[in-house]
């Protein structure tokens, strides 16, 4: 009787509080873009973007519609949003909604930072390190995760600097965790010299004039394993034009483009590409997109169609914000980046 006097009370709550929530469930933390007709048709890859200071959450969509549009891929990529508004927020590294479509995924290319996600969330990103399927990195995704708040998380090893699972992710699975800027962090640039011991290898192909604002990352624990395409000479200044820096910082010069295997947890073997390069500024360089592009030709086992000269051109205007902390475009939706 009393439940019945009250149902009427309690309807208009139960509606409100559906209100509220209904529209937080709708809010997209993803885009997709179809691929269109070339050799990457029927491949799906996931790129997820994440990071505070290079401006993944610019250069992913990007990259997605190049290898989409250009080359046949249908690319997802996933964002760190603000679960209130939907908008685009990478400072938040404690929720990443969309990684549910990963375990659809052919190949996942990631820019992260010291993430923290929830273990629910997390171990679809675990299952794929473990699938098999191959994996691309770019620039402090060596340093992906770090377990401050939750340190008895079962994923806790990934953390950079895990002790159980030296280096964590980047160590154990890209080969190299965070070490140290090798370079002057934007006072020193760039330029990627081409191993010629590999020189023809597929994913060079076409490749020749690699440079980029973002500096040279301290490099220590390569595995034996790993084949550099490119290793970074250290510049003295901020140009193309600036000349090598004299002195020990290019003697020797550090990898900044690696490829590897990694044997996961289940036994499976995946393909691994890592590059230390990989700010949105640093993919004005044409060739810097051509190897990238070539690379997922390659983890795919489509080395044979790859041409002599990839076509990356920008789909659509492309303008990327400089690197630097909290200097993201606010306002920003997923959404935003569909194709027109």
């Amino acid at each position: 009787m009393i439940a019945t006097r009250l149902f009427p009370l309690v309807r208009p709550a139960l509606l409100g509080l559906l209100l509220c929530i209904v529209p937080l469930a709708m809010h997209a933390a993803s885009v997709v873009y179809e691929g269109k007709e070339g050799p990457g048709r029927g491949k799906h890859i996931v790129l997820l973007a994440g990071d505070e200071e290079y401006r993944s959450e610019e250069i992913l969509p990007q990259l997605g519609k190049i290898l989409a549009v250009r080359h046949g891929f249908k690319c997802t990529v996933l964002f760190s949003t603000d679960p209130a508004t939907g908008l685009i927020d990478p400072n938040n590294q404690t929720n990443y909604t969309g990684l549910e479509v990963l375990p659809q995924a052919d190949m996942m290319i990631l820019l992260l930072r010291f993430r923290e996600w929830p273990d629910a969330q997390m171990k679809y990103f675990a299952d794929f390190v473990n699938s098999g399927k191959p994996i691309l990195a770019l620039r402090t995704s060596t340093h992906s995760f770090s377990y401050s708040r939750n340190k008895q998380s079962p994923y806790a090893k990934y953390d950079w600097r895990s002790k159980e699972w030296a280096g964590g992710f980047g160590q154990q699975v890209l080969g190299e965790t965070w070490i140290n800027h090798h370079g002057d962090h934007a006072k020193e640039s760039t330029r990627g010299v081409v191993n010629q011991a590999l020189k023809d290898h597929p994913a060079l192909r076409g490749v020749a004039d690699v440079w980029g604002p973002s500096d040279v990352y301290g490099v220590i624990h390569l595995p034996e394993n790993a084949q550099v395409l490119l290793h970074g000479q250290v510049l003295a200044g901020m140009k193309p034009e600036d000349k090598p820096l004299e002195g020990k910082k290019n003697t020797p010069l550090m990898p900044v483009y690696w490829l590897r295997e990694y044997r996961g947890e289940t036994g499976k073997t995946s393909r691994i590409i890592t590059t230390t390069m990989g700010a949105a500024i640093d993919f004005q360089s044409e060739d810097l997109r051509r190897l990238v592009v070539n690379s997922c030709y390659w983890a795919l086992d489509l080395s044979k169609s790859i041409p002599a000269r990839s076509n990356v051109g920008f789909v659509g205007e492309f303008t990327p914000s400089y690197f630097g902390f909290n200097k993201y475009v606010r306002g920003v939706k997923p959404a935003d980046h569909a194709l027109k």
